[in-house]
């Protein structure tokens, strides 16, 4: 049976409940730090499937309520392209 700290919270980078308390347990009590740290909610998801979850562990932590926890700062894509666009030249040629 799996324990609750064993469940996947952000599964873009596969990052359990039990690293993001550990973390959080650290002293890192922003979803920015937490985000440069573990990466949650910079994989193809943005967030969309972890943030939520993240926020309310911080919350519990610091005995804040849930809408005085900072989400942290969104950067969406500017503009999303394929990765394979990325390896040619503005003519189409290979870099």
């Amino acid at each position: 049976m799996m324990k609750e700290d064993d469940v996947i919270i952000c599964r873009c980078e596969e990052i359990t409940l039990e690293e993001i308390r550990s973390w959080i347990g650290k002293g890192y009590r922003h979803f920015d730090e937490l985000k440069r740290i573990l990466r949650v909610g910079m994989g193809p998801c943005q967030g969309r499937g972890c943030r939520d979850i993240i926020l309310r562990e911080l919350a519990k932590a610091t005995g804040e309520p849930l809408d005085k926890i900072d989400p942290g700062t969104i950067r969406p894509p500017v503009k999303p392209i394929k990765l394979g666009l990325c390896a040619y030249g503005k003519e189409g040629s290979s870099i």
